[in-house]
């Protein structure tokens, strides 16, 4: 089998490697960034599908982000592929600043007023009241998800659609000549 290792790695290995990659973060955000650029598809399509994976990030559905990004790239005829690679912008690094904003746009829509020491109140009602304590926290971080994804999308959609262009003007150009 091509690119195998010639010793394996242990387990305790792989875990430190899962978490701090031994090439560096840098080569995995580089490595993301070209598969994006060198899908074979519109600059509309990729920037989108780019698009669409920032904005399912932006939810507070953990393990669905996937799955929302892929129906909203296919429903806009975007790139499914880009759409995966667009859910890179949430990980457990930024999940934490997304959902706290979230959930303060969230109840800044619904007016919901904010005391000292109401977080604490209402993780503990979530786990003790079940859904409807649940619903408490859900409901203003879906609600505030909508806003933060239509903005990280917007972004993102702007910033890949240009780099995409020129990307595949230079290409074009390096194999014409």
């Amino acid at each position: 089998m091509l690119f195998k290792r010639r010793e394996k790695l242990k387990k305790r290995q792989k875990l430190a490697n899962f978490f701090a990659p031994s090439k560096g973060l840098w080569r995995s955000f580089k490595y993301i960034w070209r598969r994006i650029w060198r899908i074979n598809a519109t600059p509309y399509a990729i920037a989108f599908g780019v698009a669409a994976g920032g904005f399912a990030s932006c939810t507070p559905f953990l393990g669905l982000h996937f799955v929302i990004a892929a129906v909203i790239a296919y429903i806009f005829s975007a790139s499914i592929l880009a759409s995966a690679l667009g859910t890179a912008i949430g990980n457990p690094i930024t999940f934490p600043f997304i959902w706290y904003c979230i959930k303060k746009i969230g109840d800044f829509i619904l007016g919901n007023e904010q005391v000292v020491g109401e977080e604490v109140r209402l993780t503990k009602h979530m786990f003790r009241d079940g859904w409807d304590g649940m619903w408490l926290t859900l409901k203003p971080m879906i609600i505030g998800a909508v806003p933060l994804g239509l903005l990280v999308g917007g972004v993102m959609y702007f910033i890949v659609y240009r780099a995409v262009v020129l990307y595949q003007k230079a290409r074009k150009h390096k194999f014409k000549s």
